[in-house]
């Protein structure tokens, strides 16, 4: 599917949509509580669509009626040949694979071959030196082992979502345990944000200090509540702002957890000059702050080097793309620098390179130079409404 641009300016008021990582800790935790749990604000992006499949198969009840899930758990983990169907969700893979290997007979989590291409090796050193099975193919990982209760290290400059995968396990397996994070401790927001979904339902999990984790043995409980708005999906409704439109985002907690928070500060930063910006705990904001630094001055990015390990090689996409209309991206080790740059629609089709936020990014840029951008349908992995609403604001956009 095509999205074709004219130039245009957005104006309006817009509620940012549910938090996708909150939505999948909240889901998770509501299975892990034992009681009946109904969570509002849910948004049925893909990758939350496949938690809920791994939801289902694992055992448990799902019941959706509008932006409402009801999970009844009374079946969780009790399923007697589970498949995980993960389709493209990293989060899903990373979160389930931990809980699989709590059931002591073989499990398969398959999804995309993109997917698989991502990393999973601190699962699969997990399995070797505990002599589980780990056996990966190009769309499909077959897991077993029976995982224990007690002191895991784990390294802290991978995915987060690695440490996030073993509290669940481990909060499962129901006695006190331990995670030890070795520095550099990369995204703690993450965790934090995992930490706070699960103590809404009794948990009791917190930082021992800087790079420890303690997990008690207290039972959990019921929790209904409402999913909060995604600073994530919101810095790119955000970003119109910074190129002349004028677009009011609600349903943002100010005292939010979620490390993409700090979009506003950044953009103000690259609105008003050419500043370096580390983006080592917000790496899903890459697309849309190179977008806008090349709209505006520049900018130099530190702590790039893990955006090659998302739904595409995020730098290497937008250099890309970014080509194509007469700018470019100077890739380094663990750096990218966006010069300041003129961008212009020359005619050629941008590729959205199957990647959610690469095709949002880009549609920023389009909203201002005009083109069109193939591959938009990318967009349903995180944030289905994204064209529905920026239409609703006022955007030229036809998809064809």
């Amino acid at each position: 599917m095509k999205a074709i641009f004219e130039p245009c300016r957005l104006k309006g008021d817009i509620s940012a949509p549910p938090s996708k990582s909150m939505a999948h800790r909240y889901l998770i935790g509501a299975a892990l509580s034992g009681e009946e749990c109904m969570l509002s604000g849910v948004d049925y992006s893909q990758d939350i669509l496949a938690s809920i499949d791994c939801l289902k198969a694992l055992g448990a009840e799902i019941i959706t009626d509008g932006d409402k899930v009801t999970v009844n758990p009374e079946g969780f983990m009790k399923a007697q040949t589970p498949v995980l169907e993960c389709r493209e969700s990293g989060s899903t893979l990373r979160f389930f694979i931990p809980l699989a290997l709590c059931l002591g007979k073989p499990v398969t989590l398959k999804g995309s071959e993109r997917l698989f291409e991502r990393p999973l090796t601190v699962y699969e050193e997990l399995c070797r030196e505990k002599a589980f099975t780990f056996d990966k193919g190009k769309s499909s990982v077959t897991v077993c082992g029976s995982l224990e209760s007690g002191s895991y290290t784990v390294r802290g400059d991978i995915s987060s979502q690695f440490i996030t995968g073993l509290i669940f396990a481990l909060l499962y397996l129901g006695k006190e345990s331990s995670i030890e994070i070795l520095p550099p401790f990369e995204s703690r927001s993450y965790i934090d944000l995992t930490i706070s979904a699960l103590k809404s339902f009794g948990a009791e999990v917190s930082f021992a200090d800087e790079y420890r984790i303690e997990i008690g043995k207290s039972g959990l409980h019921s929790y209904s509540g409402r999913i909060e708005g995604d600073y994530s999906n919101a810095a790119f409704l955000d970003a119109f702002n910074h190129i002349g439109s004028e677009v009011k985002i609600d349903n943002l907690k100010s005292d939010s957890l979620q490390g993409d928070r700090v979009y506003a500060e950044y953009f103000d930063k690259i609105s008003k000059g050419t500043p370096t910006l580390d983006i080592s705990d917000c790496p899903d904001l890459g697309p849309v702050l190179f977008a806008l630094a090349a709209m505006k001055n520049g900018a130099t990015f530190t702590g790039t080097e893990r955006l090659k390990a998302k739904e595409s090689d995020r730098g290497a996409a937008m250099d890309d793309e970014l080509r194509k209309l007469g700018g470019e991206l100077i890739i380094g080790k663990d750096e990218i620098t966006v010069p300041k740059q003129e961008l212009r629609y020359k005619g050629v089709t941008l590729d959205g390179h199957n990647d959610h936020r690469i095709v949002m990014a880009m549609s920023v840029i389009l909203s201002q130079t005009g083109g069109e951008i193939d591959g938009v349908e990318a967009v349903r992995k995180s944030y289905p409404g994204f064209f529905d609403d920026i239409r609703r604001l006022g955007a030229k956009v036809e998809l064809v």
